[in-house]
C-alpha cells in the first residue's frame, strides 16, 4: 500500500479486490509537530453494508483536558464523503454525512459521558478518563450506505476527516480569547480508493 498526497487531502490507494475492498494499516501520520490527524483507517463491510472505522491521533492537550474536567461540553465532528470514481465525468457524489461525539464531566458523579450521534445519542458513562477520551475519538464500525446500492465492478473513494466544534464560552468568559485557541483542530481530508 502506499501513500500519496493530493493538494488538501491524504490519499491512500489500494488494491483491486472481488467484493469489497478491507484494509488495515497502522499509518503513524503526518510528521509537523502535535497536529491532529487520522490513523488506523479501515473500509470492510457486513453482509449489507459498506463500513469505515477510524481514529483521531493527538486530539487532546493538557489544556484541553483540564477544561474538559471543569465540566466544558465538547464536540468532534466527523465528516464521511462517498464518491463513486469515473474516468470521463466529474466522480458522482453518493454520500455527504457527518456524525459528532461529545464529551461532558459530571462532577458530582465522577462521570464522563460520551454520546454518539451515529446510534441515536447513545451515552456511555465512565469514571476513566483515557476510556472517554478513546471513545471520543474513535469511529468504529459506522455503516456508510447499504451493499447493493453499490455498483460491481465500479471504483469509489472514501473520504474522511475529523474537527473540533466551536466551543460556546459562557459569557463571562467570553473575554478570555487565549482560552478559544485551545480548542481549534481539523485534520486534513484523507482517503481510501477502491473497488466493488
Amino acid at each position: 500500500m502506499q501513500l500519496a498526497h493530493i493538494p488538501g487531502m491524504k490519499r491512500v490507494k489500494a488494491g483491486i479486490l472481488i467484493i469489497i475492498v478491507l484494509i488495515a494499516f497502522p499509518w503513524t501520520g503526518p510528521v509537523h509537530g502535535s497536529e491532529a490527524y487520522l490513523s488506523d483507517i479501515v473500509v470492510s463491510n457486513t453482509r449489507d453494508h459498506l463500513l469505515v472505522y477510524f481514529t483521531v491521533q493527538n486530539c487532546f492537550t493538557q489544556e484541553m483536558n483540564e477544561a474538559i474536567d471543569s465540566g466544558l461540553n465538547t464536540t468532534f465532528t466527523f465528516y464521511i464523503k462517498l464518491y463513486e470514481r469515473r474516468d470521463i465525468l466529474w466522480d458522482k457524489k453518493i454520500v455527504d454525512t457527518k456524525i459528532s461525539h461529545s464529551i461532558k464531566y459530571d462532577s458530582l458523579k465522577g462521570i464522563y459521558e460520551v454520546r454518539f450521534s451515529e446510534e441515536n445519542n447513545k451515552v456511555v458513562a465512565t469514571r476513566n478518563f483515557d476510556e472517554a477520551k478513546k471513545l471520543m475519538a474513535e469511529v468504529v464500525s459506522l455503516k456508510v450506505m447499504p451493499l447493493h446500492n453499490l455498483k460491481k465492478g465500479s471504483r469509489y473513494q472514501l473520504q474522511m476527516m475529523a474537527e473540533l466544534d466551536k466551543i460556546q464560552l459562557p459569557m463571562y468568559l467570553h473575554y478570555v480569547l487565549f482560552f478559544l485557541s485551545l480548542w481549534d483542530f481539523k485534520t486534513e481530508w484523507y482517503a481510501v480508493d477502491f473497488r466493488y
